[in-house]
């Protein structure tokens, strides 16, 4: 990702001495073990071979991990690939040393070497981990799990509380994944979108339901690039919480575009008659097809139950004066279609022909020095302008956003935006999370390109 220097660590072996409680081999020796592995799915039909897959314990999607909010989790990192790893838990307010970006807050875990990660959840809601080390390859091959954090008190009441990892991936006609993770194609345009979708590593993805239960759905984008654009029927309900966190007013269930990473929890109560099916749909070009159906037996109640309430809010500071917030802009530039992949930028055909293809303000590397410098407390604001021919979805780590809009309104918090090409949009924080934060492109090849920054919060 980027050379590894002392000023990356510092921040991280101070986190991690002040999460220290016991000397760090008893506490390796009491943590649950989490083993990234090699392992077998049947992604295809039966009448295929299984797929070779990546994964935590050895299975797609890996164990979904759940705790309640405010407690601690630990995890022992066994890497059992043949490749370094890291685990970074994504949308989780971790201590900097905790992210798990290899060569930002700490060094990749070797094949055979381990890794304890210490962190409290201090935010309710659906949350997700994946490796942060040639990305692009290792969650192409199936390294992923779900993290379900539980509110410590006004959690919704429902009958099913059901995670849907939704994804796709590229398979040969032997049902194996293909190769070519990160080729200059998918690098320069819309990134590795696969032929061959999954919904907890199902194609066929069903859970029956009775009519009229109230389910609470959370959805999770694990591709490498492709967004999808969900659809329901046969429920009514609502958006609750997006990237985690609450909405402060919950949204009527329509039309919903999940970028690569982004989460969306639903409270929906069942409509669908007795035998027929209830259903998520992903819409695309040539029709609408199924995601995950929900067969109808029985009848849980009656009658429908009241509206949901809004979930509880999580503890995320409030921002400060805009007009008195800390600025940076980052311009997005490069990939097909552009001036950069006709002739080079800057002169530096060698970088494009190494892949990087892709620049923030006319850098095809990450720079040496952050994007923006900040003190702790402080609200930032940065401009995203999109000048290329494609979509980007920017995750922050570290912290929530809120998208500023052109009216001046703010929207809701999150942690992955999806700027549309052209568009130049806005968002602004509340720096309170000390540490190296990557700001980067989660369609994983446009990263790999040459789509990362860092801010530095102290």
């Amino acid at each position: 990702m980027t050379r590894l220097t002392r000023r990356h660590f510092h921040g991280a072996a101070l986190a991690a001495a002040a999460a220290a409680t016991l000397p760090g081999t008893l506490r390796a020796e009491a943590a649950p073990v989490l083993h990234a592995r090699q392992g077998r799915a049947q992604l295809a039909p039966a009448d295929y071979p299984e797929t070779r897959i990546w994964g935590y314990d050895g299975t797609v999607p890996g164990p979904v991990l759940r705790a309640r909010q405010g407690e601690r989790m630990t995890r022992l990192l066994r890497n059992g690939l043949p490749q370094p790893s890291s685990v970074h838990w994504h949308g989780i307010r971790v201590a900097n040393g905790m992210d798990g970006v290899a060569g930002l807050t700490q060094a990749a875990v070797e094949p055979g070497e381990e890794f304890l990660y210490e962190f409290t959840l201090p935010d309710a809601g659906t949350y997700w981990y994946h490796p942060h080390n040639r990305t692009y390859e290792q969650l192409a091959r199936g390294l992923y799990g779900a993290l379900i954090v539980e509110e410590s008190t006004g959690a919704p009441e429902v009958d099913l509380d059901e995670v849907l990892l939704l994804d796709d991936w590229r398979l040969t006609d032997e049902a194996q994944i293909a190769g070519g993770f990160g080729n200059m194609h998918d690098r320069a345009h819309a990134g590795r979108i696969g032929n061959w979708i999954t919904v907890n590593g199902d194609a066929a993805w069903s859970r029956a339901v009775p009519r009229l239960a109230r389910l609470r759905l959370r959805l999770v984008n694990t591709a490498n690039a492709r967004i999808f654009t969900l659809a329901a029927q046969g429920v009514e309900g609502r958006v609750v919480a997006l990237d985690g966190m609450p909405l402060e007013a919950p949204l009527p269930l329509a039309e919903l575009a999940l970028a690569p990473a982004q989460r969306a929890d639903l409270i929906v109560d069942v409509v669908a008659n007795e035998g027929e099916e209830a259903v998520l749909l992903s819409l695309e070009r040539n029709g609408a097809y199924v995601l995950a159906a929900f067969p109808v037996e029985g009848i849980a109640r009656p009658a429908a139950l009241p509206a949901p309430d809004a979930l509880p809010p999580n503890p995320v500071p409030a921002l400060g004066p805009l007009d008195r917030a800390r600025r940076a802009d980052l311009k997005m530039e490069g990939g097909a279609m552009s001036a950069m992949m006709a002739g080079g930028m800057m002169g530096m055909r060698g970088m494009v022909s190494a892949g990087r293809v892709w620049a923030f303000n006319g850098k095809l590397e990450m720079d040496d020095t952050p994007l923006i410098d900040l003190h702790r407390g402080e609200t930032a604001r940065i401009v995203l302008i999109n000048d290329t021919a494609w979509p980007h979805g920017m995750h922050l780590h570290g912290h929530h956003f809120r998208h500023i809009r052109t009216n001046g309104t703010v929207g809701p918090l999150r942690d992955t935006l999806l700027v549309n090409r052209g568009e130049t949009v806005e968002i602004a924080f509340v720096a309170d999370n000390p540490g190296d934060w990557l700001l980067h492109c989660h369609m994983l090849e446009h990263s790999a390109g040459g789509m990362m920054t860092w801010l530095r919060v102290a």
